[in-house]
């Protein structure tokens, strides 16, 4: 879209009116949480003023507001992601974390067994390998890993052996350390080639560029609302329509039921049997603001703004520091998003990220919920810098500068 502004987008979002330590507020942090813009603000101060009830039980007026404003949302996303087959196929949880989950618990612990293979890559957040070692202590399953090669992208050299047997290749869309896209389409493939199944961690790819789970073959597809403008709270579990309806629930309680009697019970159809409980409703509602606001930008335009800000911040680390802070992740920016990690020279992570807080700049030190991606690489933590809509080249800039003084004092 030509009307694009990251400068209007940037206006959009309350938080970049405020000074942080006597400066504007900096903030590259979109990797771990985005800045929901007033829309998404609004849209849920408006729920809870005007239609807040719970909904799927209630007849009166504000209860089918509050059902309708629900059901609203789940349509929404469905399109936004293409489903093939509608809100019928959109699951609401908590965040990408209890998605997996859900898809570990319910899908793979019905089906799986002793020596069923689940692959997974050094690049993921722990949120796609820790459910897996959970199922293999719990079921015998084998968990086995695609490596990351020197050049920070996958090595598929030995892909067929990995995958040979396997049920699940389960994979992120965009690495949240190094900022690698995997090419979801030929690694849908590459699984169904071998029987299996594949699963997206969408968590960091579906606010920065386009998503089509019918276009890319995906089966299984996790992303959560706080990190594509939206609330915090609230995530979403996709699955094809025919795979969803052989899973059995995950969570027990009101609302995912057809009936309870005193000898069992007969699970809800439908997405109904995995959202156990009152639901995240305003959270649902702020989502769907998210997804209009995003829908307005335009994906791909996002994408493109990120990848010249990424461009830009690459050559311009490189040449302002000479070597001296290391960018853990691809030098180009071809298959790359807006994540910079950052091995600086001397300075620990986290003071590289305290000395730029005084400077009004947010980063996130740490291993990023990634520690075999960080033990492959030999680091214990990096400082991740990470771009979104809102951002701009004196972003960069104020990196730049903090970063330059984070070397002077601890040279």
């Amino acid at each position: 879209m030509t009307s694009f502004s990251p400068a209007r987008v940037r206006a959009d979002v309350p938080l970049f009116h405020r000074l942080v330590h006597g400066r504007p507020l900096t903030y590259l942090d979109s990797a771990s949480s985005t800045l929901p813009p007033r829309a998404v603000i609004e849209a849920m101060d408006r729920y809870y003023e005007r239609h807040h009830a719970n909904v799927h039980r209630g007849v009166y007026l504000t209860a089918e507001e509050a059902t309708a404003d629900y059901e609203g949302a789940r349509a929404a996303v469905a399109r936004f992601i293409n489903a093939p087959g509608g809100a019928e196929e959109v699951v609401f949880t908590k965040n990408t974390t209890e998605s997996f989950n859900l898809l570990a618990r319910s899908w793979g612990a019905s089906r799986f067994g002793p020596g069923d293979v689940v692959v997974v890559t050094e690049m993921e957040h722990h949120a796609n390998v820790v459910p897996w070692f959970q199922l293999r202590d719990s079921h015998g399953i084998e968990v086995r890993f695609i490596p990351v090669g020197d050049d920070f992208r996958l090595d598929l050299t030995d892909v067929d052996r990995r995958l040979e047997g396997a049920k699940l290749l389960s994979v992120t869309g965009m690495s949240n350390v190094l900022g690698t896209r995997n090419d979801l389409a030929a690694l849908a493939r590459l699984a169904h080639d071998h029987g299996a199944l594949l699963a997206v961690d969408g968590a960091q790819s579906v606010a920065h560029g386009s998503t089509d789970v019918a276009r890319d073959g995906i089966d299984f597809l996790a992303f959560s609302g706080h990190k594509m403008l939206g609330p915090t709270g609230i995530g979403v579990f996709w699955a094809r329509r025919s795979l969803l309806e052989t899973m059995p629930p995950f969570l027990g309680g009101g609302g995912m039921i057809a009936d309870v009697r005193t000898d069992g019970f007969t699970p809800a159809n439908g997405v109904a049997r995995f959202e156990a409980g009152t639901p995240p409703i305003a959270e649902a509602v702020g989502l769907h603001a998210a997804v209009r606001y995003l829908e307005g930008l335009g994906p791909d335009v996002v994408e493109a703004h990120e990848r010249e800000l990424t461009r830009d911040a690459l050559e311009r680390l490189e040449c302002t520091f000479a070597g001296r802070v290391r960018v853990i992740g691809p030098r180009d920016v071809v298959d790359r998003g807006g994540v910079l990690s950052l091995d600086v020279e001397g300075v620990h992570p986290h003071d590289v990220a305290q000395v730029l807080d005084q400077h009004g700049v947010c980063v996130r030190p740490g291993h990023h919920c990634a520690k075999p991606l960080m033990r492959r690489f030999g680091l214990a933590a990096t400082a991740r810098a990470s771009f979104g809509p809102y951002s701009l080249p004196r972003d960069t800039d104020a990196l730049i500068e903090g970063l330059g003084h984070a070397l002077a004092l601890f040279a």
